[in-house]
């Protein structure tokens, strides 16, 4: 391991390397599966919109299991009261950060006046950010683009941030691509509009008190370290969910956490005692396993893995020791081919 950051992870910032909230996701089954991976990850839930939880059922939006500390709750809004509120409810119901999505670009959230749209408007974001920090004892963060359409002033970013510091906020999620908010579907604005890490560090330059962490593009812990020597932290998407298993390195090497690395069946034990307990609730098997298909990913026998957690007959016959079937499958699978070889 890299002894510098050995040397620094007994003071690292809690932000040092997060997960990111990714709609149809990052819910309360797949937060649990990645906390069995890593202790030390900041998990964020998928984005709530105030209107969810101040005339829904904010019970079971903001349901939770304690193992899923630290966590942080991304809302969706852009009315000061109702963001307060919506803040306060989340607190009280036991979040670590609630954090104000200005990065989302997708039509649905524009109609709503909020998401990526809110970079345009600063000092309303503000005021949002002000109700909030008024309302909860935890910190409010922001996630936000770089800029919005196919400008590439640097000003607009910077101003935005600086109007936002004003209020006190010091901690600033940046996916380091502009949001284009016509004529690119939610993917597309995830990877056609050019990343520019550049913009992210000269905020961090412009802004040396405030918490800046780096969200775009990340494939590996490689990259996490390297961009974590010049940033307080990374927080990867896609990269996370696709292949989970790399968060099983990310307490030893993100944070030198000395404790032993999860293994792939001390997992799906883990899951399994999890997946018998949400059943007995009333959880179908299919809502839990779906997120971890890729848990096998780059190893031999992932192909069958994913298979086997996507056919639903056998998710039907398995019932509660689906997991368990899986492995055991893959293992005499794997033993065959090393017999065969």
């Amino acid at each position: 391991m890299d002894p510098e950051v050995l040397g620094r992870a007994p003071s690292a910032s809690p932000w040092r390397f997060c997960v990111a909230p990714m709609m149809d996701w990052t819910d309360r089954h797949c937060r649990f599966f990645h906390r069995q991976l890593s202790v030390r990850a900041r998990l964020y839930t998928e984005m709530m919109t105030t209107g969810a939880l101040l005339h829904g059922d904010a019970e079971r939006h903001l349901r939770f299991d304690p193992a899923e500390h630290p966590l942080a709750l991304q809302l969706g809004g852009s009315e000061p009261g109702e963001l307060a509120r919506a803040a306060r409810i989340g607190a009280d119901a036991g979040y670590d950060e609630i954090n104000l999505n200005c990065g989302c670009p997708s039509e649905r959230v524009q109609h709503g006046a909020f998401g990526a749209c809110l970079m345009a408007e600063p000092e309303l974001v503000a005021d949002c950010i002000k109700a909030m920090q008024d309302a909860v004892s935890v910190p409010v963060t922001v996630k936000h683009r770089i800029g919005i359409d196919c400008s590439e002033d640097y000003a607009v970013v910077r101003d935005f941030v600086g109007v936002l510091h004003r209020t006190g906020c010091r901690v600033f999620i940046v996916h380091a691509r502009n949001a284009w908010l016509k004529g690119l579907s939610p993917k597309e604005n995830r990877e056609v509009p050019p990343l520019r890490y550049e913009v992210v560090y000269r905020l961090k330059r412009d802004f040396p008190d405030a918490t800046v962490v780096l969200n775009g593009g990340l494939q590996s812990l490689d990259e996490v370290l390297e961009q974590s020597r010049r940033l307080d932290g990374v927080m990867l998407g896609r990269a996370a969910y696709q292949c989970p298993f790399l968060l099983a390195d990310v307490d030893s090497r993100c944070f030198g956490d000395s404790r032993p690395r999860p293994t792939l069946a001390h997992v799906v034990e883990r899951m399994s005692r999890y997946l018998e307990r949400e059943c007995r609730a009333g959880t179908a098997p299919r809502h839990v396993v779906r997120h971890m298909l890729g848990l096998c990913h780059g190893l031999r026998g992932a192909r069958h893995w994913r298979r086997m957690l996507s056919d639903a007959a056998f998710l039907e016959a398995g019932g509660v020791a689906v997991l368990q079937h899986a492995a055991a499958t893959l293992r005499a699978a794997e033993s065959r081919q090393r017999a065969a070889a």
